[in-house]
């Protein structure tokens, strides 16, 4: 909104700065901040009455989390308020990857809220079925692909190896799929403990933001040797939209957390950047710089095919957050660790811009 009308008054004067994605991706992060701290305390009342007992929790997970009875769900709501309100704000409307991942979101968010809603009104912790929730993400993620190719070439570019690209062709689209989806059950899975899924959301949101402006530039892109894609910019903006918003539901959601995000903000935030890695032609980096989320999806599977297999367990719990609960850590020690582990993964996920 305030892109258009700085674009109404041809950038004059203070205008100016609204043209500039720098300028727009700070404020963009700092308003969905405020939005989500001044909204939140009012969200969580209101969700602790509307669902009396809280999100449902397993009897056959850590004796632990039985303490957290009665805390609400559906956290991510606050999350998708925040970042929307902000990006309509801010965002440049004629931009079709900014639509996309604003699809992507809000598709995935409402699959996440029916899921929720599932399990709070069955107080039991199976919502939807997978198969039908995996159905609607593929469609919603399918269209997200289509907008974002419009847009870019069907090439896989593969990091450390300057101007090497995998064509695809149309086998991009249901790549481009799968990466969305991907990203955003693995997220999913990673949110378990409090607080353990928001802060690497935020870090690789804070990684993209860097990677989405460099691609967006035709200078920066030629000198680092990475693939060039116009417009991609833009995404820088909607990567601090998440940032602001993922930090203030993290004011909430640290331990011990007044509210859980549930899989309404934990899809909506994992096919985001699904999404924003598919636009930027980043999609091997995503699994680097979120290789957190890869560990704790392809713990699930490791454990599930070992054990319909074997009868036995590779991990003593999983996802693998559950293991080292189970080997003694206290939870704050598992979320904390799991943080650096982000952050280091962000690192050589931004040396691949380089390492060529």
């Amino acid at each position: 909104m305030l892109y258009l009308i700085a674009q109404w008054l041809d950038f004059e004067g203070p205008a100016n700065l609204v043209r500039y994605q720098t300028f727009r991706a700070g404020a963009t992060l700092i308003t969905a901040l405020i939005i989500g701290l001044v909204i939140g305390p009012r969200f969580i009342n209101m969700l602790r009455v509307r669902q009396g007992k809280g999100q449902p929790i397993r009897e056959d997970g850590p004796q632990s989390h039985l303490a957290k009875r009665g805390t609400p769900t559906m956290g991510g709501l606050m999350i998708l308020i925040s970042l929307l309100l902000a990006m309509v704000l801010w965002m440049d409307v004629y931009s079709p990857f900014v639509w996309a991942c604003m699809a992507v979101t809000v598709g995935f968010g409402l699959i996440g809220f029916l899921d929720d809603y599932d399990k709070v009104r069955k107080s039991h912790h199976k919502g939807v079925p997978g198969r039908v929730r995996l159905l609607a993400e593929f469609v919603v993620a399918g269209i997200a692909a289509w907008i974002i190719v419009s847009q870019i070439n069907t090439n896989l570019y593969v990091p450390f190896v300057s101007g090497f690209s995998i064509p695809l062709g149309p086998l991009y689209y249901v790549f481009a799929a799968f990466v969305i989806v991907g990203a955003g059950n693995a997220v999913n899975l990673t949110d378990g403990l409090d607080g353990l899924a928001t802060m690497p959301v935020v870090i690789a949101a804070g990684t993209f933001a860097l990677i989405c402006y460099l691609v967006g530039r035709v200078d920066y892109s030629a000198y680092l040797g990475i693939p060039h894609v116009p417009g991609a910019g833009e995404l820088a903006i909607y990567c601090a939209a998440i940032m602001g918003a993922g930090l203030a539901f993290l004011w909430f959601n640290a331990p011990p957390a007044a509210v859980f995000m549930g899989d309404t903000g934990s899809l909506a935030l994992g096919g985001a950047l699904g999404a924003i890695a598919v636009a930027s032609h980043h999609e091997i980096v995503l699994a680097i710089v979120g290789g957190l989320f890869v560990l704790e999806a392809a713990s699930v599977i490791i454990q599930v095919f070992f054990f319909k297999r074997t009868g036995k367990r590779v991990f003593r719990m999983a996802p693998i957050h559950h293991h080292f609960e189970q080997l003694g850590w206290a939870e704050s020690t598992v979320v904390i660790r799991f943080w650096i582990v982000s952050i280091v993964l962000a690192l050589l996920g931004l040396a691949t811009l380089k390492l060529r």
